[in-house]
Order: structure tokens, then C-alpha cells, then sequence
């Protein structure tokens, strides 16, 4: 009988049965709680001010620029 096998078959083929649903889920699970943890540690340490020499960081500055004078004469 081709229906016997029917039940069966879908019992083996079900979603919980496969290997990479259960990695896709161990993995969002992972994510999940890694972000969690990352926030839980945040909250539990000040965030120090860097020290630093000059104008900037690196590079980049820390402050906006002025340009110590009047603005630019808009165009008629």
C-alpha cells in the first residue's frame, strides 16, 4: 500500500527533525543572550572619558569647528 508509508515518512521529515533548524535556533538563541550579557555588562561599568592630548583623537577632532568670524554672504 503507497499510503502506509505516508505517516511515517512525514514523521522523518518533520521540521524538528532536521539538523540545521536546530543550529539556526541555537545560534538566534546565542545571539540573543549575547546581547543580553553585553548589556548586563555595560550597566555595571562607567564609561571612563579618554584621555587625550591636542585637538582630537587619533586624528579626529573632538570638538566642531568655528571659524571665529561672520558667516558667509548668501548669494541673490
Amino acid at each position: 500500500m503507497p499510503g502506509a508509508d505516508a505517516p511515517r515518512l512525514s514523521a522523518r521529515t518533520a521540521w524538528y527533525r532536521q539538523p540545521i533548524v536546530w543550529l539556526g535556533v541555537t545560534l538566534f538563541v546565542a545571539s540573543l543572550a549575547g546581547c543580553v550579557w553585553i548589556i548586563v555588562v555595560a550597566a555595571h561599568h562607567p564609561d571612563v572619558p579618554v584621555e587625550h592630548a591636542g585637538s582630537g583623537l587619533f586624528g579626529v577632532p573632538s570638538a566642531a569647528h568655528s571659524s571665529h568670524g561672520p558667516p558667509p554672504a548668501t548669494p541673490q
